[in-house]
């Protein structure tokens, strides 16, 4: 708990709120990311209070908070334990409809092509050629596939410049390994990608949330950074951002890579859902291509399974640099998953897919439009998640009400999940993808929405 700790104590000093309103936060923000799980032993308040230069009262207090928050319990003589999720009820036929994870949906219509192809595939390929080890990076003919299909969003994509890797968030590991040692900086919005936070963690590197407003980061506040500092690096998630579903203007995006062009500060744009709009203003590829290290794949398109994600960094020299940290990371992406996403980008199954998500998407918004009818929220007609927000005067707080939905078998996720800064609004996230039809996303917003208009289980028990 040392370096957990000592992570917390910079946030509670960062923070506009006051402590013991924070520590809850970081309690959900850590069992989000992953640095605790349930049934971990939180510190002891009079040695949690230490840590933390905090009197004990604040921290008794701030224990009481995650208590009713449903966050931990305080068992007597043995110490005071993370709860995480509360375990889901079945909520139709055994079934349960999990909004949490962003997932693309499941057009039941490609079923069959995908299971067809993939079986043609492995027919006509001689086994032991996939439990090989491969060309890292890709194969020739891989990235001579994928800098094609890259180039509607990445003009300049080229073969030479291009990394097939396992996944962004593994992609991100290397990258911010290579850019930011530790104690470095790396700009970011107040609400982000909880993968990054955890990332930045875990290698000692700092995240400094810059303001933003509707079209995304400030530019004069990026600016002032600049001028008073070296960030190691700018990250962005442009279009239908994690969590509030913005997509950034062309405006915005050429003033931050103007910035970003003269004090010569690296970009990593994690572009996970680029491909889903049919329209979408420049990439920063496009508009500061020698800064910019572009990432995407197929988890947001096909599904999360599908762990396959292009790098196109700056130039040839830095590709091969980020290939070295990645080899030495991760080994290789898995030759059965490159194989599938070569020949689906040949074939033309890759397009038929993402119009495909693409027309189911916009069903499952137009539900959530009629479902959540006059409720604050945010989303993109062609994406997958919502953020709603919880307006003023709700008596749910985003913790306790996804702590809640999760009891009726509705996954959600808090906006203390995705807050840089320490001051989460008062949001929650819900996925409408994953495996769930129409009537299953309909029915479990209607709940939502009840549960929004009558809190009276907002103190109840909590399974």
């Amino acid at each position: 708990m040392s370096g957990l700790t000592s992570h917390w104590a910079k946030r509670i000093a960062d923070s506009p709120k006051p402590a013991y309103l924070t520590i809850p936060d970081l309690i959900e923000e850590a069992l989000a990311d992953g640095r605790l799980q349930a049934r971990d032993r939180l510190p002891g308040l009079r040695d949690l209070a230490e840590a933390l230069a905090l009197n004990y009262t604040t921290v008794a207090r701030a224990y009481g908070e995650a208590r009713k928050r449903g966050l931990i319990d305080a068992k007597a003589g043995s110490g005071t334990y993370v709860r995480g999720r509360a375990p889901a009820v079945p909520l139709r036929a055994g079934t349960s409809a999990e909004m949490t994870m962003n997932m693309p949906p499941e057009p039941p219509a490609l079923a069959t092509r995908l299971r067809e192809s993939s079986a043609a595939l492995l027919a006509g390929t001689e086994p032991y050629t996939l439990l090989r080890y491969q060309d890292f990076g890709g194969t020739p003919a891989d990235r001579a596939a994928v800098t094609g299909w890259l180039r509607r969003l990445v003009p300049a994509a080229a073969s030479e410049t291009l990394l097939i890797c396992p996944g962004i968030h593994s992609a991100l590991v290397a990258l911010l390994s290579q850019l930011a040692r530790g104690g470095q900086t790396l700009c970011v919005e107040p609400l982000a990608y909880p993968g990054i936070k955890a990332i930045a963690a875990q290698l000692g590197v700092q995240l400094q949330a810059l303001p933003a407003d509707e079209d995304g980061m400030i530019g004069s506040a990026f600016e002032n950074f600049c001028k008073a500092h070296k960030p190691a690096a700018l990250y962005c998630n442009p279009t239908i951002q994690n969590p509030s579903t913005r997509t950034m203007p062309q405006s915005r995006r050429e003033i931050l890579a103007d910035i970003a062009l003269r004090y010569n500060v690296p970009i990593i744009e994690d572009d996970a859902y680029g491909m889903l709009p049919r329209r979408t203003p420049d990439t920063f590829a496009a508009l500061a291509p020698e800064l910019t290290y572009y990432m995407t794949g197929l988890s947001k398109c096909f599904g999360a399974g599908l762990r396959t994600a292009f790098v196109h960094a700056p130039s040839a020299r830095q590709s091969q640099r980020l290939a070295g940290t990645l080899r030495a990371t991760t080994v290789m992406a898995s030759p059965f998953t490159n194989l599938l996403a070569t020949a689906w980008i040949q074939d033309g199954t890759a397009d038929e897919m993402l119009a495909a998500v693409r027309q189911e998407n916009a069903a499952r918004q137009a539900i959530a439009t009629r479902v959540l009818a006059g409720r604050p929220y945010a989303a993109d007609p062609e994406g997958f998640h919502l953020w709603l927000h919880l307006g003023a005067g709700n008596a749910w707080r985003p913790s306790e009400l996804a702590l809640h939905l999760r009891s009726r078998g509705i996954g959600a996720v808090s906006s203390a999940a995705f807050s840089t800064d320490g001051n989460p609004p008062d949001a929650i996230r819900l996925c409408l993808g994953g495996p769930g039809d129409r009537d299953e996303i309909e029915e479990s917003l209607q709940i939502v929405a009840d549960t929004l208009d009558d809190p009276h289980h907002l103190h109840s028990a909590m399974l």
